[in-house]
This record gives structure tokens, sequence and C-alpha cells, in this order.
């Protein structure tokens, strides 16, 4: 297994979004993310996939209930 998992400082770099801005985004379910315990990670090939869809909300997705 050779994928490397991103951190949430990396896709802040990537988003050119601040750290709060990625965990406030997965939190309400915007950004696909990998939960390992209180950690969160992030699959580089469906980051990739989210963004060439337009960076929308994923269904299925854990969304806070209102």
């Amino acid at each position: 297994m050779e994928k490397k998992l991103l951190l949430v400082e990396d896709v802040a770099e990537i988003l050119n979004l601040s750290v709060q801005s990625v965990y406030t985004q997965v939190r309400e379910g915007i950004i696909p993310a990998i939960r390992i315990g209180r950690q969160l990670r992030f699959d580089p090939d469906k980051l990739q996939e989210w963004m060439d869809q337009g960076g929308t909300a994923l269904p299925g997705v854990w969304k806070k209930d209102a």
C-alpha cells in the first residue's frame, strides 16, 4: 500500500484555505475526509475527484444536523 494520506495542513495549502476552514468544511460534510480516531486524513484521489466535480458536498457524507 503506497498511497499516502494527506494531513489537514496539506489540504489547507492545496485549497488555499486556513486549517480551521478545512476543519469546518469537513464537519459540515463538504470536504471528503477519513477519520482515524480524532484525527483527519484525506485520500488524494478522493480530494481530486471532489475538486473535479466543482467542490460540492458528496452524497452520503455525514452532515451536521441543524
